[in-house]
């Protein structure tokens, strides 16, 4: 564990440290935020899960977040979306490769070594988290995109773990859009009955545990009907009654601008799940 950054933030600290991952076989940075209640007592924790492209960077200067966990006394957990460094394996593009981890573990020759992310944010990073920060056992997990869709499937493959879960504008049905296709694709191989472990869709009539899923999509984004499909997942939802508040918000797009304005909501709605 090495800290590479530490900043005063609404009475807590936004921290980022480095560390060896062995279940990527790399140096991975997080993002921690640590509330001013930390100081005197043990804190639940949030995980965040980015989307393409990102880094752990991008939450923690952009969401505005820290606000509001100070407010709720939650820590918040930002990983990197992706292992990296010279010996893991990259392709050409932004969806595929580093920055494009897509929280699952992949199987395939190339991609296996390293590409475990689910792993990585289901075991090993909280096992770390638990062992340096002054956490509780409670837990729960939020993402945005491909970190939407990474919260969703965690959250639905790992019941019981977590006290509440939600998502920004996600991808809510991998297996039949163009980012899940490729990168499934390059990661699992071609039978598309593997994919379904990884798909929200897919997982919703087996669950275990009947978590409420709570998503804000963005009617203006530009993602929506190619890629995100949220429809596919009410669909789902609907026919095996698991429960569902999919808000569709008018005027917001893909962006930060759309989750830092509803950032708080989300937040609100995971502490009363953690905080009582």
């Amino acid at each position: 564990m090495e800290k590479i950054e530490s900043h005063g933030c609404f009475g807590g600290r936004q921290q980022v440290w480095s560390h060896t991952a062995t279940t990527l076989g790399c140096t991975m940075r997080f993002g921690v935020y640590l509330p001013p209640q930390a100081e005197s007592a043990d804190c639940p924790v949030l995980y965040w899960l980015s989307g393409l492209t990102c880094s752990e960077q991008n939450f923690i200067t952009k969401a505005g977040a820290q606000r509001y966990a100070a407010e709720h006394g939650v820590i918040l957990v930002a990983p990197d979306t992706s292992p990296r460094g010279e010996s893991v394996p990259d392709a050409e593009g932004y969806d595929l490769g580093i920055g494009a981890g897509f929280y699952l573990n992949a199987t395939r020759p190339k991609w296996a070594q390293h590409y475990r992310m689910y792993d990585y944010v289901v075991d090993e990073l909280p096992a770390l988290v638990d062992a340096h920060f002054p956490t509780t056992s409670a837990r729960a997990i939020s993402g945005h995109s491909m970190g939407g869709h990474g919260a969703l499937v965690i959250a639905l493959k790992n019941p019981g773990r977590y006290r509440s879960v939600s998502a920004f504008s996600p991808i809510a049905a991998p297996s039949q859009s163009p980012w899940g296709e490729k990168a499934f694709s390059a990661y699992l191989g071609e039978d598309r009955e593997a994919w379904q472990a990884w798909d929200a869709t897919a997982l919703v009539p087996g669950a275990q545990e009947r978590l409420p899923l709570l998503i804000d999509q963005g009617g203006d984004d530009e993602f929506l009907a190619n890629q995100l499909k949220p429809e596919l997942l009410r669909a789902a939802c609907e026919a095996a009654g698991h429960p569902l508040q999919l808000r569709l918000r008018p005027g917001y797009d893909h962006s930060y601008y759309f989750i830092s304005s509803f950032i708080g909501e989300h937040l609100a709605h995971h502490a009363k799940a953690l905080c009582g």
